[in-house]
């Protein structure tokens, strides 16, 4: 063999020796990059995922827990409002029937020739309509010889007298009531003034 065919040779094979040895390098290379993760550090990941998810839902379940209690109370305060003053316009329809009733008894008390059976019945009539109220909590604001109080009572006149301190119930036109803590119609009543205050003025 002359020395050209073996230097050709040569190179052809080292040039064949490179390529396999590119080869090599190259599916080596491959391997490295499809080599799986890490086992534990996926796992870790998942575990941080899902604690954080569990936090959120546990979260979320307090709020809503916090709202259903906080709605459960406020229903069951609305149901006793409405429980306790249902009846409310039914009393105050009612409130005439005491006051014409009161009105009969006190002009009976000065007729002497009132008829003694019809008033007994209407007295009790009275009495039976006040146990009714009782029954449910309405009661009469007490106002006579009282301080006057514009929550509860009305001032429809003055009244001059030495006989009281200023602004005190002197007289009552009309009953006021209360159902429960709550006024369902204000006293009408007369207020006391001073009479060396009101000569004052006039001079």
């Amino acid at each position: 063999m002359s020395d050209k065919k073996k230097v050709k040779k040569s190179v052809e094979t080292g040039k064949l020796d490179i390529k396999d040895k590119e080869k090599k390098r190259g599916g080596i290379d491959r391997e490295a990059k499809t080599e799986p993760a890490d086992p534990i550090k996926e796992l870790e990941a998942k575990l941080e995922t899902a604690e954080q998810e569990a936090k959120e839902n546990h979260d979320r379940f307090l709020r809503v827990s916090a709202e259903f209690e906080n709605y459960k109370k406020r229903s069951a305060r609305e149901m006793s409002e409405f429980r306790k003053f249902s009846n409310e316009s039914l009393i105050k329809e009612m409130l005439s029937v005491v006051d014409n009733l009161e009105r009969a008894l006190d002009s009976s008390r000065s007729d002497k020739q009132a008829d003694t059976g019809l008033v007994e019945g209407v007295d009790m009539t009275l009495k039976e309509i006040l146990n009714i109220f009782e029954k449910f909590s309405v009661r009469p604001v007490e106002s006579l010889g009282k301080p006057f109080d514009p929550a509860f009572h009305q001032a429809v006149m003055q009244e001059e007298t030495d006989a009281h301190p200023e602004n005190i119930v002197t007289n009552e036109m009309q009953k006021g009531y209360m159902m429960h803590d709550r006024l369902i119609r204000p006293s009408m009543v007369a207020v006391s003034t001073s009479k060396v205050k009101n000569s004052d003025e006039k001079k």
